[in-house]
């Protein structure tokens, strides 16, 4: 049954036989594979005896039937016997001596690799992560890795193995009668042929299948995350969005249905054709055997050896197909393994001293880089990346904050605010000019110093579906419970957690959705507080929250500035009066500069922009 399912997979990815791979995938295998030559030459040694012995077993049931015929000694039949059982028990140790190095073998492959993807997608720029469907890089991780691995090693040692039985099985049968080898031989096409046609179309099927399960999974991602669902319910489309998913979901039971009939065909027909090619075997043999040219055993022999034919036979013929399949495995997670991941860390970086830091980017300039340089397009789910890219968003930008100052950006959306923020950590590297912390270029720092130095707090700050302690210690692993709880009531917080059953230990769901928007970004406060940086970058924190919730977390932020520097971008310019200096950002540029007194009597855009937030803000007469 096992070599059954074997051929039957076989087939089925005939139809997935790549046109060619890129070159050097095979020496990257290696590579992958060599911390583990020593378990892969005890698996294949294991593999070549268990050969052995599936051959001998036939041999010596012809010896028990012709001591039988010839009316021989009964202690040779026993021993016979015997020496068979002593096979099968040998066998099945060895099938789980095998099975136990397959095993480790597989698994290994799979943690070697699902720690080099993982690692590799960590070092990524945040646009990568922008653009690529998150289920689709987990499918990498997962199901490609998972193929690389069960393909592998299920191809390496049923090549091995097959063209063991097959050898030897060819060359005894041969021995024993040429005439019932050849007349064995003659079904095969009979099988082989509409095998792979069938093979064919059960890989199209298969093929339709995971799409359509690939597309159910990113609509139940999507739908089930408390974004998705609450827009569902306000446009009132559950019965739309149950109908499209009940489609997809009848397709795939159909295919199931058909799949599982193609399968009982393909099974039912070896089963047949192996039928019949013994009844060849045993009528040409039996003819022999009456004529006197050939043993009763050996007639036996042979159809026994018969089943160790057909099996290595068929799987052969489409081993190509089953290597190819395997290198295309592991050629999917090379492609992610070499996207390049645009910011390195330099060998010789070193970490920033200690004491007040101070922030400046002299005449940097800046373009987001094109898809084709950090993104596939099957990640995207496109035929062809969006190649737009490479125009300068910044152009020439200057500034300076020293240490314990407070610098604001203001300006249009969309001019270049959140791109320099987005510098300052180093998300992106510039494409000309300096980024410089305490004087030194962010480039020749350590990415831990850097991490350590800046501390970022967006609009929607992220929060796990954990623990408030474990979201609170993410950015400070070795936090104490008073050193958390100090944070939070910097925060402005901890009457909120003291309220909760769990208090720290409340899991608060994905993204947080468990607090209020205030409350969140209270905690995302609190999680950079534990942190603390010496740099802060505020990017638009208290943008969408209300009056109440953003004099909340107006006053937690105050704490959090205090004695750090800071680079603020502001909507609402009340929220930065009181900053050492206002820079106001226009289409990548620094269109003027100062205080809030000096920039309203310039009457220059910052004017402009103070008195239309005045007027918005303005109440009207009743």
């Amino acid at each position: 049954m096992d070599n059954t399912w074997t051929l039957m997979s076989g087939a089925m990815r005939s139809a997935d036989a790549p046109r060619g791979l890129r070159k050097g995938t095979v020496r990257r295998i290696a590579s992958f594979a060599r911390p583990h030559w020593a378990r892969l030459g005890i698996f294949l040694g294991l593999t070549v005896v268990s050969a052995v012995l599936a051959v001998s077993t036939p041999l010596l049931a012809g010896r028990v039937v012709d001591e039988i015929v010839g009316g021989g000694v009964a202690s040779i039949v026993i021993l016979l016997a015997l020496a068979i059982a002593g096979l099968a028990i040998a066998d099945a140790g060895l099938g789980l001596a095998e099975r136990w190095q397959s095993a480790r073998i597989g698994e290994g492959l799979i943690l070697d690799l699902r720690r080099a993807v993982y690692e590799h997608v960590q070092r990524m720029p945040v646009a990568f992560f922008t653009r690529t469907r998150t289920g689709a890089l987990v499918s990498r991780l997962n199901n490609d890795v998972i193929g690389a691995q069960r393909t592998f090693t299920a191809t390496l040692s049923g090549l091995v193995t097959n063209v063991i039985q097959l050898v030897l099985s060819l060359a005894v049968m041969v021995t024993l009668s040429w005439q019932v080898t050849l007349l064995a031989l003659v079904l095969l096409p009979v099988f082989v042929l509409p095998a792979r046609r069938l093979g064919r179309r059960m890989a199209d099927l298969q093929r339709e299948s995971a799409e359509l399960n690939a597309s159910m999974t990113t609509q139940m991602t999507e739908r089930f995350s408390a974004p998705g669902a609450t827009l569902v319910k306000l446009f009132g489309r559950p019965r739309a969005e149950a109908d499209e998913f009940g489609a997809r979901a009848g397709r795939v039971r159909d295919i199931g249905v058909r799949t599982a009939m193609l399968t009982r065909w393909f099974m039912t027909s070896l089963t047949l054709v192996s039928a019949l090619a013994q009844a060849l075997v045993y009528g040409l043999g039996g003819w022999l055997a009456l004529r006197g040219d050939l043993a009763p055993g050996t007639v036996v022999a042979l159809a026994l050896l018969l089943t160790r034919l057909y099996t290595p036979l068929t799987a052969l013929a489409n081993v190509r197909v089953d290597v190819m399949t395997a290198l295309v495995s592991f050629e999917r997670v090379f492609e992610v393994l070499d996207l390049d991941p645009m910011i390195r860390e330099k060998p010789d970086a070193r970490a920033l001293p200690s004491g007040g830091v101070s922030v400046e980017l002299d005449d940097v300039r800046f373009a987001y880089p094109s898809a084709e340089k950090y993104s596939l397009a099957s990640l995207e789910d496109v035929s062809t990346l969006d190649n737009r890219g490479g125009e300068d968003v910044l152009h020439g930008v200057s500034l300076r904050a020293e240490p314990g100052e407070l610098v604001a950006l203001v300006g249009s959306s969309g001019a270049g605010k959140s791109t320099i923020a987005s510098l300052v950590p180093r998300l992106y590297d510039v494409d000309a000019g300096t980024v410089r912390l305490s004087g030194v270029d962010v480039r020749d720092l350590t990415f831990d110093s850097v991490r350590e130095t800046v501390g970022v707090v967006t609009q929607d700050g992220h929060l796990f579906h954990d623990t408030i302690r474990n979201n609170l210690a993410y950015a400070a692993p070795g936090a104490t419970d008073p050193e958390i709880w100090h944070a939070l009531d910097r925060a402005r917080l901890t009457a909120l957690v003291r309220s909760l059953p769990d208090q720290l230990d409340t899991v608060i769901g994905e993204r947080g959705y468990r607090l209020s928007g205030g409350e969140r970004q209270r905690l995302t406060i609190a999680r950079l507080l534990l942190a603390q940086p010496r740099v802060v970058v505020l990017d638009e924190a208290t943008a969408h929250l209300d009056s109440e919730s953003e004099a909340a977390v107006g006053e937690a932020l105050t704490d959090a500035l205090d004695g750090r520097t800071a680079i603020v971008i502001a909507h609402r310019l009340s929220t930065i009066r009181a900053a050492d200096r206002i820079m106001v950002v226009e289409a990548g540029r620094v269109a003027e500069q100062g205080t809030h007194e000096q920039l309203l009597a310039a009457g220059g855009r910052y004017a402009e922009l103070h008195r239309t937030q005045f007027r918005q803000n303005a109440p009207t007469a009743a």
